[in-house]
């Protein structure tokens, strides 16, 4: 873990590639902005993989089955060389949904991540009928906002539905704008009294299947210290790994890239205090994810 006295920022991933068996590296913010990949950020991954034998496992909020992520990762031109494996959010979701068999759910987000509940025994339904809510985001989330969805969410908090975020970001970015997630709906849906469920970053379901898919492509236990944890969201990324005894490798010019000063050559200053206030720590920092 670096101290106060040493250089937090580096030049690339290969300054501290050696330490480690394996990485868990965020997808939206490290690898691509939801409509072009990262160019460098993919070659760093391969480089890692290729020249010290690590195993990369990507691992993501995204609120689907890790095949359509497989599929978008290769539409934006992100090669299979750079992870051996992806665990998202949804995959950890359909775990959770499965323990709840027979349930009649109300979808709450967009048709595209139905899929999440194929072979799963539940049942769609009203908002009237349901027994349990699934939240993959807001359904228009270029035009909507989380204060849009208030009154239905109070409705369903009276009634104490269990409500189960799969996506705990509350933003992302696509392209350059800032687009409402899961996570706020989550967020409000809690504060109004309704019991919430999320098992994507920062909480520990998902962490212990990555790790579950560490170990399977090393063929053992990668311990902990022996793994980086790759990402630019301090509430999500970066709180997850270190709740997690990770080593962390923060990717300042993602989604908080305007609080360091300029984004390609960060304020090292501000990034040390802003992880001192979110009482957070980072082995090392980098504007983007090079090699």
């Amino acid at each position: 873990m670096t101290t106060a006295s040493s250089p937090l920022l580096v030049s690339g991933l290969r300054d501290i590639a050696s330490e480690y068996d394996g990485i868990l590296s965020d997808v939206w913010g490290v690898l691509h902005n939801g409509v072009s990949a990262f160019e460098k950020a993919h070659e760093a991954l391969s480089a890692y993989r290729a020249e010290t034998g690590g195993a990369v496992v990507l691992i993501t909020n995204a609120p689907r089955p890790n095949p359509p992520i497989r599929e978008q990762l290769a539409n934006l031109g992100v090669p299979l060389s750079a992870y051996d494996d992806i665990v998202t959010s949804g995959d950890v979701t359909r775990e959770l949904l499965a323990k709840h068999p027979g349930s009649k759910l109300f979808h709450l987000g967009p048709d595209r991540d139905l899929a999440l509940y194929e072979g799963l025994d539940v049942t769609l339904t009203s908002e009237d009928d349901a027994d349990l809510i699934g939240c993959t985001g807001l359904f228009h989330d270029e035009t909507e906002t989380p204060d849009d969805y208030r009154d239905q969410l109070a409705r369903l908090a009276k009634r104490k539905l269990p409500f189960v975020c799969a996506n705990p970001d509350i933003v992302v970015e696509r392209g350059d704008r800032l687009i409402w997630c899961a996570g706020a709906l989550g967020r409000l849906y809690e504060d109004l009294g309704g019991p919430l469920s999320i098992v994507g970053k920062p909480h520990k379901p998902i962490y212990d299947s990555a790790r579950s898919h560490l170990a399977k492509i090393r063929g053992r236990t990668v311990e902990d210290a022996k793994i980086l944890a790759v990402g630019d969201g301090l509430p999500t990324d970066i709180r997850g790994a270190d709740s997690q005894g990770l080593d962390v490798l923060f990717v300042t010019a993602g989604i908080h890239a305007a609080d360091f000063g300029p984004a390609d050559t960060p304020d090292e200053g501000l990034i040390r205090r802003r992880l001192s206030e979110e009482g957070l720590s980072a082995r090392a920092a980098i504007p983007r994810l090079a090699w």
